[in-house]
């Protein structure tokens, strides 16, 4: 399968295609520069694109942009994603003095990309950090994804399989982003406060 990440010279966005790569993807680097696109893509041995070109011939597109950059980006690549289905990665967090929150918007990013794109959205891989899933081995923890779109979310969570050692697991549907989203910021806290990398796993599964 072809995935485009946009947003790929990110530190999370290289580290999920050097995963999805490994994994046996066809995998392109999108970025609004060309030239930073071809840099990471040859770091990586992927190929690299601007953002528009990289949606091309995509089976599905993944939205790693910083969190505030994701909605322009996707009113921009609109027609350039098409009917293609997207997975929104970011979160929009809060810095403050007493730690990291989730922002007080009553809607989640994903919800809000559903409303400008075309194709079906899914919400997913907001605990895994950028540094657990970029290193040697894939990360021992959970992939917590949720959409609307049954086809859509099978293509995630097969991606989530290849890409983690633990289990993709279904949240229901694209309602249930807000919750995934606010996530982000419990484990960037628990990793500030114990120094340490962690990661979810969910008990009691079959």
């Amino acid at each position: 399968m072809r995935v485009a990440v946009l947003g790929g010279t990110g530190s999370f966005g290289k580290a999920l295609a050097r995963r999805l790569a490994e994994a046996g993807y066809d995998v392109v680097i999108g970025s609004r520069d060309a030239d930073r696109a071809a840099e990471a893509a040859q770091e990586l041995g992927v190929e690299g694109a601007t953002n528009a070109d990289a949606c091309r011939n995509a089976e599905l597109v993944v939205l790693a942009t910083k969190a505030e950059a994701a909605l322009d980006t996707a009113r921009e690549l609109r027609g350039a994603i098409g009917e293609t289905p997207v997975l929104s990665v970011a979160a929009e967090l809060t810095f403050g003095p007493d730690g990291v929150a989730p922002t007080t918007e009553a809607r989640s990013l994903a919800v809000r990309l559903q409303d400008v794109l075309d194709g079906p959205v899914i919400a997913g891989l907001h605990s895994l950090a950028a540094r657990n899933l970029g290193g040697d081995e894939p990360p021992e923890e959970d992939a917590l994804l949720c959409g609307d779109d049954a086809d859509a979310k099978a293509l995630v969570v097969e991606l989530a399989e290849r890409i983690t050692s633990g289990h993709a697991i279904d949240c229901g549907p694209l309602a249930s982003a807000r919750a995934l989203e606010g996530l982000t910021a419990v484990i960037v806290n628990v990793n500030k406060r114990y120094k340490a990398h962690a990661g979810v796993r969910v008990t009691g599964l079959p």
